[in-house]
């Protein structure tokens, strides 16, 4: 959910000249996302928005551009959503079935994200095997990554 948030936000950034934590988090919950002013600013610090003036002389936020900024939860969604066939699970496993050749990328972007729940990954060609605390984990865990792959 946390990457699926991060990517709005970006988007939203982008389409909309946001100049308060409350303006984005009103956006957001527009857009189906429940969230707190803490959880807006936690988002704000981990994607490194600044508040950036527009022409009319007005602030708003804006990606750092200048420290190269590069948010992992926008590329994650990306790289998954091109590589990725399917996912289930069985007990505390989630497999992830992938293109011939694009596991590895695929769970290196999933790796860079913490997620709820997963002890480690291993991938191979084209199929990635994650080791979860619980079985609980695990189907929630697959709920999430379907759902990114619907979009």
């Amino acid at each position: 959910m946390k990457a699926k948030r991060h990517a709005k936000i970006l988007e939203l950034i982008e389409s909309y000249a946001i100049d308060t934590q409350e303006e984005l988090q009103n956006r957001l919950q527009e857009c189906g996302f429940k969230v707190t002013q803490a959880t807006v600013s936690r988002d704000i610090k981990e994607l490194r928005l600044i508040k950036t003036q527009s022409p009319d002389g007005r602030y708003h936020y804006a990606v750092n551009a200048k420290e190269g900024t590069v948010d992992m939860s926008l590329k994650f969604h990306t790289i998954f959503t091109e590589s990725v066939i399917k996912v289930d699970c069985a007990g505390h496993m989630v497999v992830v079935k992938c293109y011939t050749g694009l596991a590895n990328a695929a769970c290196a972007a999933l790796d860079s994200i913490h997620w709820n729940g997963v002890v480690g990954t291993l991938a191979g060609d084209d199929t990635i095997f994650i080791l979860m605390r619980n079985s609980e984990n695990a189907e929630e865990f697959v709920a999430q990554l379907s759902q990114l792959l619907e979009k």
